[in-house]
């Protein structure tokens, strides 16, 4: 080799690698070499930082924000500096789950964790998609699950805290450059619309609409996490606060003069933190009031569960708010612009009100008088008394005289010889036990129904409700007799 690392080839080395370029176009173009492994066979071995390139122009195309972009090609290039990978095909599973260990060992969240693998598999996946990998090296690495260690789990404003953050803040100072009113239109706007900071910043003068009813405001796609244009309703009263608002700002200028997004949390803590103090003076001549509140969670950054509040937390609020006041889940997801229904569940199924007491509550008759035992027995003094009850119990009455009165038109169109005497219907004792091979639903003769006694609800003696039944019946006509057991015929 030469000095600059050439390599020296004579006549002979040439023509034999001319006629080895020449046999591999011949190949192809008999279809011997497929032209797509090919393709993939020398994309494979450009290096890393080539492929990136192109996958960063693929993310701005798809219309990711220059932000998301940036993270996404860090956390790729972490993990091929940690894994040594020169080129596309050096990419390896092991390696990678090695980085997402090493992670793990320095304390970092499973939701930091996942982020990373996201950003690393998205990136193969298009790999292999593109032809530039036979197959995505990384399909068998697993993402964990950020709910199973998750380092920032945010509270809820109450209703009084609101009060109170909002007394506080209008009697307040300037704080990064935020007049009082200003940050109290903000917060109010946050919770309302449940907007997101990047999505509060992108507001516009025209892009709120205060004539319609009920006035809006509009988000562009480019703006928001999902991408998609987002129309968020907001009540008349805070319309009128912005329109006064913005009265003077030209129709692209900002709504909002927002400090830097690394001093939006702590804008709102400082803000949070007088609303306390507020609170504890007000009470500051009873020592001991005093000292139950300074031990309450009450206006506090962070309870006693660990649950923060920062300004992410005001969209958390628009949404438990919208739960408490018991509007459909359908509404809270469309309000929050959840991707799927299971997140809005997850994140705000405990606090829709009564969801779990109702639900008991209405198995209580299912427990107590199972449908079965209502359609063997006819009778359901409880259950009679609901309007449910009442409608079954007439259709029931219903269909059995429809019954009866064709089989009284057969039996007059019978000759008498061939009428059967009425057969007695025994009345079995309710409370006694049944067979363990009797099935609910079965009507042969050698099988009895199953029924079901809440005898702490029913103290009553066994033949009690054995009589009811003879009174049921003999309400509808039956000719009943107690004698040697209640027995009951058809009329």
């Amino acid at each position: 080799m030469s000095h600059r690392g050439r390599v020296k080839t004579n006549s002979a080395t040439a023509e034999r690698i001319a006629r080895k370029y020449e046999a591999d176009a011949a190949l192809r173009r008999d279809g011997v070499i497929d032209p797509t492994l090919d393709t993939i066979s020398k994309e494979s071995q450009r290096s890393i930082a080539d492929h990136l390139t192109d996958f960063e122009a693929k993310m701005r195309a798809a219309g990711r924000s220059n932000e998301y972009v940036r993270t996404t090609a860090r956390y790729i290039r972490e993990i091929a500096e940690a894994g040594e990978f020169e080129n596309a095909a050096s990419i390896n599973a092991d390696a990678v789950s090695r980085f997402a260990g090493g992670l793990k060992d320095r304390g970092k969240s499973a939701r930091t964790i996942q982020a990373y693998l996201t950003a690393i598999k998205g990136f193969t996946r298009w790999l292999s998609s593109h032809h530039k990998l036979p197959r995505d090296p990384l399909s068998s690495v697993k993402k964990p699950n950020p709910k199973a260690d998750r380092r920032r789990e945010r509270r809820m404003l109450l209703p009084e805290e609101w009060r109170w953050l909002t007394m506080a803040t209008s009697s307040g100072p300037e704080r990064y450059g935020m007049a009082v009113g200003e940050r109290l239109l903000l917060y109010g706007t946050a919770i309302q619309t449940g907007l997101r900071s990047g999505e509060l910043r992108s507001l516009t003068r025209g892009r709120l609409y205060f004539d319609a009813n009920p006035p809006y405001i509009t988000c562009k796609a480019g703006s928001t996490k999902n991408r998609k244009d987002a129309r968020q309703y907001i009540q008349p009263e805070l319309a009128a606060d912005l329109k006064a608002h913005i009265t003077t700002k030209a129709p692209k200028a900002p709504v909002f003069s927002l400090p830097h997004e690394s001093n939006m949390a702590q804008m709102f803590r400082d803000d949070l933190a007088e609303a306390r103090n507020a609170w504890l003076k007000e009470v500051k001549n009873d020592p001991d009031e005093y000292a139950n509140r300074e031990e309450s969670d009450f206006l506090a950054d962070v309870n006693h569960e660990n649950e923060l509040t920062d300004f992410h937390s005001l969209r958390h609020t628009c949404g438990a708010w919208l739960a408490m006041t018991g509007v459909h889940v359908n509404v809270v997801q469309k309000v929050m612009r959840h991707q799927s229904i299971t997140l809005t569940m997850d994140t705000y199924g405990h606090l829709f009100p009564g969801q779990e007491a109702d639900a008991v509550g209405r198995m209580r008759e299912m427990l107590v008088n199972p449908p079965e035992a209502l359609r063997a027995t006819g009778t359901d003094n409880q259950a009679a008394e609901t309007q449910t009850g009442a409608q079954r119990q007439a259709q029931r009455t219903q269909r059995e005289t429809t019954r009866t009165n064709a089989t009284e038109s057969d039996e007059r169109t019978r000759p008498v010889a061939q009428r059967e005497s009425p057969k007695p219907l025994q009345i079995a004792d309710l409370g006694d036990d049944v067979r363990s091979d009797a099935m609910e639903n079965e009507s042969a003769p050698s099988r009895t129904r199953k029924y079901w006694l809440n005898r702490e609800e029913n103290p009553k003696p066994r033949q009690g409700v054995a009589q009811q039944v003879v009174t049921s019946l003999a309400i509808r006509g039956f000719k009943c007799s107690s004698s040697g057991g209640p027995t009951c015929r058809m009329p």
